[in-house]
């Protein structure tokens, strides 16, 4: 039978939502980005009130914990906090990244060209966002991480697929990169088809190994402590780039 699981995540510019209950899964993509504070909240409860239930019948709540935008990481990480303080509710913390290799796993209707699948996201800045994960064999299928999630500099990335090129890669930095990073033959997956249904997919997973936390221990993953310029340091910047 269904647990009762509510996920969120609004770590890239979509907002994804995602409910399952013993009657069935319902899921939620829609634009995030600036909109996804606003429209958060609503989002779950219209989820909640299709599937007929209420708040305190939730077993758990998964969140996109990062990596990814800041404003985007900060946002579901407060109200699933704000939401399992005020309900009990005990929190699943869920890799970012992982959603986009799930996703990508379901595209290739479970036959990707390699079982290590890198996952590369934009971050902007000229840097990406990357890991590497190796799915487990069925029935008790599970990600593994084999190049945990950092920041990188694209040049930097492009030097480890240099030295060992990847076989099969997803993310949003397939087409942001395109020219610059070194797919070679890779078979990509450049977008996400149903990235709720991928969240909930790790969150049912996540449920059923025990991976639950207090909301008190709940935190977004950071990967870049720099997310903004001083005023002194852009006008450094911009002197810098007259003179040269």
């Amino acid at each position: 039978m269904l647990p009762c699981l509510l996920a969120l995540d609004t770590s890239t510019d979509a907002l994804a939502a995602a409910l399952c209950t013993p009657a069935g899964r319902w899921h939620l993509n829609e634009v995030g980005g600036a909109q996804a504070s606003a429209r958060l909240i609503p989002a779950l409860m219209g989820l909640l009130q299709t599937a007929g239930i209420g708040w305190p019948q939730l077993q758990a709540i998964a969140y996109g914990q990062g990596p990814g935008a800041f404003t985007g990481l900060r946002t579901a990480c407060a109200v699933a906090q704000g939401l399992a303080f005020a309900h009990g509710t005990p929190l699943l913390p869920i890799d970012s990244l992982q959603i986009v290799a799930e996703d990508a796993h379901a595209q290739a209707a479970g036959k990707p060209a390699s079982d290590t699948l890198w996952v590369a996201m934009d971050a902007r800045m000229d840097e990406v966002y990357a890991a590497a994960y190796r799915r487990t064999a069925e029935p008790a299928a599970e990600w593994q991480v084999t190049e945990a999630p950092r920041l990188w500099t694209w040049p930097a990335l492009a030097d480890a697929w240099v030295a060992k090129p990847p076989a099969a890669v997803a993310g949003s930095a397939c087409t942001a990169f395109a020219e610059r990073l070194p797919f070679g033959t890779a078979q990509r997956w450049p977008e996400a088809n149903n990235r709720a249904a991928a969240l909930l997919r790790l969150a049912e997973a996540a449920w059923q190994h025990g991976r639950g936390i207090r909301a008190a221990d709940a935190l977004p993953l950071y990967l870049r402590d720099k997310v903004a310029q001083t005023t002194a340091e852009r006008l450094l910047a911009k002197a810098a780039a007259a003179s040269a």
